[in-house]
């Protein structure tokens, strides 16, 4: 039997019949707390984001760069779980059954709370990103079953074209495209490379190709969706609420999406 069309993959190719670029802001949830997560989401909303993308806490998230491992940090002293982060989403679900979210963590969380995935309670969540797995596999590889799930693939400026032809078969929802070498919350683009990488995953990607890492500034976001279907704003927006994780006050974040959406469109 086919899979159903989930709520990304809807809201991803509309975007890209229309000739619009994609949003996707990520999160961890849990940082500085649950119930500041689900306003943050909320907000990231109405600021113009597409698609959220939910950081489920690491003892060791060794693809992130200080910001996100500090706010995996915090949200580990507080305990929070898969469990945890699956209730949130269907809170969020309350209000909103209209965004799409994406889980993205690391292996060991999602095998030992599979049951959660596989029930997928409303189905909440639309898709996974594993990041320490091998892009050509997904989560039913690990024994880990929902056809309605998604799992995106990561592709890095180092991965050769045979690679890229396979990952690119394997993914669903969209690929996520790594900007730079290195963990999250690098620097310094190279345009140019990146253009060329994006040409060659598109040959054979049956999905949106997006952009993510190091994307700071309206022109970094700027010259990014030039060459790809839809950018990736983490750790930015992971250091804004750090900044005001005592105070919570996190308009200044909506500010700054509502800038880059401006600058994508």
């Amino acid at each position: 039997m086919e899979s159903l069309l989930t709520r990304l993959d809807e809201k991803i190719l509309s975007l890209k019949k229309a000739s619009k670029k994609s949003l996707v802001a990520y999160l961890v949830a849990g940082d500085p707390d649950l119930d500041s997560t689900i306003d943050i989401m909320h907000m990231f909303v109405k600021s113009g984001v597409d698609v959220i993308e939910v950081g489920v806490p690491f003892t060791d998230p060794i693809a992130e760069g200080p910001i996100i491992q500090r706010a995996h940090d915090r949200a580990i002293t507080k305990k929070t779980s898969l469990e945890d982060i699956f209730d949130l989403i269907t809170k969020f679900r309350l209000k909103d059954n209209e965004t799409p979210v994406v889980l993205m963590g690391y292996l060991n969380s999602f095998i030992f709370f599979r049951h959660l995935i596989e029930e997928n309670k409303n189905n909440s969540v639309d898709s996974i990103l594993v990041v320490d797995i091998p892009g050509e596999l997904n989560i039913e590889d690990y024994g880990i079953k929902n056809e309605n799930i998604n799992t995106i693939s990561l592709i890095s400026p180092t991965t050769k074209e045979d690679r890229i032809k396979s990952i690119a078969n394997n993914s669903s929802g969209f690929i996520y495209y790594v900007t730079l070498r290195g963990v999250t919350g690098s620097s310094n683009l190279n345009v140019e490379e990146i253009s060329q990488n994006i040409k060659e995953i598109k040959k054979y990607a049956k999905v949106p190709t997006l952009a993510g890492f190091g994307i700071k500034s309206e022109e970094d976001a700027r010259l990014l969706a030039n060459h790809s279907d839809g950018i990736i704003i983490g750790s930015s927006i992971v250091k804004m609420i750090e900044d005001n994780s005592d105070s919570k006050e996190f308009a200044k974040i909506g500010d700054y999406i509502s800038d880059i959406k401006k600058a994508i469109s």
